[in-house]
């Protein structure tokens, strides 16, 4: 499993019914991308559950490598490229997934925080007590899935839920409105630890 986000800054006066019906025409098209785990379309937009800011930033699961570099590659990632600019794209290595109490519905929002290992931490202790945190959220009302993953260049971990409603509140980091997911793959991902 590989994790991977972009994020799109728009203007502050950016019409976010542009992106939203951008998603509406063209979500479906990786409803059924082999090797993609899957794709949650995430929005974030100014004023709203505390963002400071427009923004496009999906972010996706892959459970075959060769099929992101075939999308980033491909006609429709060069659709992003042609409309918005090449984006820089962040990446992880997956430690874990699992679907929680609420994965049989659709999710409408979802959290993600990075957290940087400090120097003089023990990588792996580090890692087994965020693995054990992730275990514990996936058995959350309103979790629809939850992910652990690896940056080991910077050492940096990132925590991504979906959520059937609304980020709760005691949840830390970033929030998104999920307008659309695509998940053909996500049986693939794997459930419990992976690392």
């Amino acid at each position: 499993m590989h994790a991977m986000q972009y994020a799109i800054p728009l203007p502050a006066d950016y019409d976010m019914e542009i992106i939203r019906n951008r998603v509406k025409s063209k979500g479906h098209l990786l409803d059924d991308f082999e090797g993609l785990g899957l794709k949650a379309y995430g929005i974030r937009e100014r004023g709203v559950d505390g963002s400071p800011v427009n923004q496009y930033a999906p972010f996706y699961l892959w459970a075959d490598p060769e099929a992101m570099n075939r999308f980033l590659t491909g006609d429709g990632f060069r659709g992003v490229i042609r409309d918005f600019g090449r984006p820089a794209i962040q990446h992880w290595q997956g430690l874990f997934h699992r679907p929680g109490p609420a994965s049989s519905g659709v999710p409408r929002a979802f959290s993600r925080r990075t957290e940087t290992l400090p120097d003089s931490a023990d990588p792996a202790a580090v890692i087994a007590h965020a693995l054990t945190a992730h275990e514990e959220l996936a058995t959350t009302d309103g979790v629809h899935s939850t992910t652990l993953a690896l940056d080991p260049r910077h050492w940096e971990l990132v925590h991504f839920t979906l959520w059937a409603d609304a980020v709760p509140e005691s949840e830390a980091g970033d929030r998104y409105q999920v307008l659309h997911l695509s998940a053909p793959g996500a049986h693939r991902l794997g459930a419990g630890r992976q690392w």
